[in-house]
């Protein structure tokens, strides 16, 4: 079966970004711990989802996406300064580390602390893979279509997925 809009897909995969001239292993999805999701509806990089468009069980894949069409390109200016009072009595956080944050919609995202300073902490609100050149290869595990219910709620149900 190849893989086409309205489907589940599971697959493994190496993700590697390039820094200073060499290729970094950034993270993995393995036979036993896959990546599933339902292909074409939104839920992945939409140049990613194009790389693997018909290819079917047991096809491996290598691709790059630029930054451009990964998570963007990395902007100096999304860098926030959240006054240090918000924090109450809460210890400040550290340098290096994420915050979970909301936006006025109520979308949830993460910000990552780079600075500390008299009344603020400067939080980068980049995505942490913003930037990079995005290398990809692995396997196409599974493809099936969507249940009607999985297509109405927006994600997998059963393995790889959300059970509710």
């Amino acid at each position: 079966m190849k893989i086409e809009n309205n489907h589940v897909v599971s697959l493994t995969y190496d993700l590697y970004v390039t820094e200073e001239g060499e290729k970094k292993h950034v993270e993995s999805a393995t036979t036993e711990q896959p990546l599933v999701f339902l292909y074409g509806v939104g839920m992945m990089l939409p140049k990613f989802e194009e790389h693997l468009t018909d290819l079917s069980i047991g096809d491996d894949y290598a691709f790059t996406l630029s930054a451009e069409d990964g998570y963007g390109e990395y902007d100096e200016q999304a860098i926030a300064n959240l006054p240090k009072d918000m924090f109450g009595q809460e210890p400040l956080p550290e340098i290096g580390s994420t915050l979970p944050l909301q936006d006025n919609n109520g979308g949830s995202f993460q910000g990552r602390v780079v600075s500390i300073v008299e009344d603020a902490v400067l939080v980068d609100l980049n995505h942490p893979m913003a930037g990079h050149i995005l290398h990809f290869n692995g396997t196409i595990q599974d493809v099936r279509p969507a249940t009607a219910e999985e297509l109405d709620h927006g994600h997998v149900h059963g393995d790889g997925g959300v059970h509710h």
